[in-house]
């Protein structure tokens, strides 16, 4: 059998968790005997003329030379093929949870388009023209089921490659794109009440660059490392004392699985999503509402009681149970092999 697996990747080229996922995915496929493929398609959401070119892009795909179609997130379960599944890791969610943030004041021709693509992305992801969706995480399941009437059977991602480790308890990390929707901006606020000598050390980049930079002050605690390589990510979180992730309703998050496969406790929200599941509040880290001086509590109790972080870190690093990328592949092979 020969696969496809489709993914819209953004003109300037950042790799991040749904890159990780398809290349992890196609190995799995191929351990499974089957000849996998990834096909990237530039998807440009820059403004409403470029986005619509993009879903034409994403159905007048020619993918009749694969005998199956795996679609992931936004536009690429467009895609037109007889045999095809969706693991789908979000639809556009700034036309679905994350409108009125996005567009306070919308015209009817936003609303028109958020019509439209509530209206496209349904049927596409709709039998006949999917054999099934599996959603990353329970957030995007929910979503799926409250925006679009639809079922998703939730199908965790497997951890991206290792090896994971814990050799102390340092300063907070927290590895993320710095993109609004993390709300790191939240975590910065709440460092200005941490009464504890920690630090926060952030890895990434993204447009709210320059905007958290500025707010952080030139706090000497808070360190922006910009973009690491893989194995001094890995590094990073074996040598923190714990993993703060504040984002709002988050997909999945491998920043928590990874922390988890760390033996680290993680920081969350009660509104982050997938994180805020996974997290169990006070046993392998903690939940607490989108507050900074809730945050700040947190984060000193734990550096006035790194016994407790450690602790903490144990739990949740036996809690970090997580398929394989082979139990993936096979799941999503089988609904394919079914055609």
């Amino acid at each position: 059998m020969i696969v496809a697996i489709v993914l819209p990747v953004p003109a300037a080229g950042e790799r991040g968790g749904a890159e990780i996922l398809v290349d992890e995915l196609v190995r799995g496929l191929i351990r499974h005997g089957v000849k996998a493929e990834k096909v990237e398609i530039v998807s440009d959401e820059s403004d409403f003329e470029a986005l619509e070119k993009t879903f034409r892009r994403f159905r007048r795909m020619d993918l009749s030379g694969f005998d199956g179609v795996i679609s992931t997130k936004a536009p690429s379960f467009l895609v037109e093929h007889k045999n095809h599944v969706c693991y789908l890791l979000h639809t556009l969610r700034s036309f679905y949870d994350r409108f009125s943030d996005e567009f306070p004041a919308p015209s009817r021709a936003i609303f028109r388009m958020r019509k439209l693509i509530h209206r496209l992305d349904r049927a596409a992801l709709s039998p006949p023209r999917v054999r099934k969706v599996f959603a990353i995480g329970r957030e995007v399941s929910r979503r799926l089921a409250r925006w679009n009437g639809l079922d998703a059977e939730v199908l965790h991602p497997g951890l991206p490659p290792g090896p994971y480790a814990c050799r102390g308890a340092g300063d907070l990390f927290l590895p993320s794109r710095l993109h609004r929707w993390k709300r790191i901006g939240l975590l910065i606020e709440a460092m200005r009440l941490v009464k504890a000598d920690i630090g926060l050390k952030i890895a990434g980049q993204g447009e709210e660059n320059g905007r958290l930079q500025a707010l952080a002050g030139g706090d000497g605690r808070i360190e922006f490392l910009g973009r690491v390589s893989r194995d001094v990510l890995l590094g990073l979180y074996a040598e923190a004392m714990a993993v703060p992730f504040v984002p709002v309703e988050e997909d999945f998050g491998f920043v928590t699985a990874e922390a988890f496969a760390s033996g680290k406790p993680v920081i969350t929200c009660r509104d982050s999503g997938e994180s805020a599941r996974l997290v169990l509040d006070g046993r392998t880290g903690f939940v607490c509402k989108p507050r900074p001086a809730e945050i700040a509590e947190r984060i000193d109790r734990l550096a006035s009681d790194r016994s407790e972080a450690i602790a903490m870190g144990v739990r949740a690093r036996s809690s970090a149970v997580f398929p394989t990328w082979d139990e993936i592949a096979g799941r999503l092979l089988a609904e394919l092999e079914r055609g």
